[in-house]
């Protein structure tokens, strides 16, 4: 009932992995002031480790945002088309050549991926050395076992003892624990794994922001203008942000 009561009303009833769906998420991002806002700090922070350089960056699943606003000249992707991307492809088969990127980044698209191994091995193979893999993705905390268990439509699998997913439409598989099972429960098999990829940073950010605007699929909980106080709250707190993130940043640099 409250899930239908607070549903957007441009998604409700939408298939996740219908295109459409996909490029309504921008529109949805446009209109909504404090998730716009959430967003443009996810893409400054990702933007802050990019290495210098006049080499290219790529973007997966960049049909429901609007990255390409903060760093000029991103390649943008997407699994299926959307109007404004500039490339259809798949994360485990990227058409670039060897050490043509200096980075790949991305926001919530790694716990979709249902290989995440063959992106690791070509990323490594697409990224030259001093580059990254930069990302914010969902996290586990004492909190979001709580949030994601309970009040969202993802699966929340923590416990699963595999990196990969079942067989499933573009968005509708997926496990938002992927990211921590692979850098944090996992940790030493990824380093064993991938010695490419040296992890750089896992920061757990954001609490309360990003539940509080409702996201994609529901309707804002709190006005645009009270993003600031909500950011200052959420700073306040952040001693706790281990118990508390519903997300993390996560930056890999690609070593020789």
């Amino acid at each position: 009932m409250l899930e239908t009561w607070f549903a957007h009303p441009l998604t409700r009833g939408l298939d996740i992995d219908d295109s459409r769906t996909t490029h309504l998420r921008l529109q949805i991002i446009q209109e909504k002031s404090f998730l716009r806002q959430i967003y443009h700090e996810w893409y400054r922070a990702i933007s802050a480790t990019l290495p210098s350089s006049e080499a290219a960056v790529l973007e997966l699943g960049s049909g429901g945002g609007f990255m390409s606003a903060v760093i000029p000249h991103l390649i943008t992707s997407e699994l299926f088309y959307c109007p404004g991307i500039q490339a259809v492809l798949d994360g485990s088969r990227l058409p670039f050549a060897a050490r043509s990127l200096r980075g790949i980044v991305m926001t919530n698209v790694l716990h979709h991926l249902p290989r995440p191994r063959l992106f690791f091995a070509e990323a490594a193979r697409c990224v030259r050395p001093g580059g990254v893999v930069a990302m914010i993705e969902p996290w586990v905390s004492s909190w979001s076992r709580f949030v994601y268990g309970r009040l969202h439509h993802e699966p929340f699998e923590p416990e699963s003892p595999s990196w990969e997913l079942p067989a499933g439409g573009p968005l509708s598989s997926a496990n938002d624990a992927l990211p921590w099972i692979i850098f944090n429960r996992d940790r030493l098999q990824f380093e064993r794994e991938f010695r490419y990829w040296q992890i750089e940073l896992i920061k757990p950010i954001m609490p309360f922001r990003y539940l509080v605007s409702g996201g994609i699929s529901l309707r804002s909980l709190v006005p645009g203008w009270s993003f600031g106080l909500w950011r200052h709250m959420e700073n306040a707190l952040g001693r706790w942000n281990n118990q508390l993130a519903m997300f993390a940043q996560i930056v890999l640099r690609r070593v020789d």
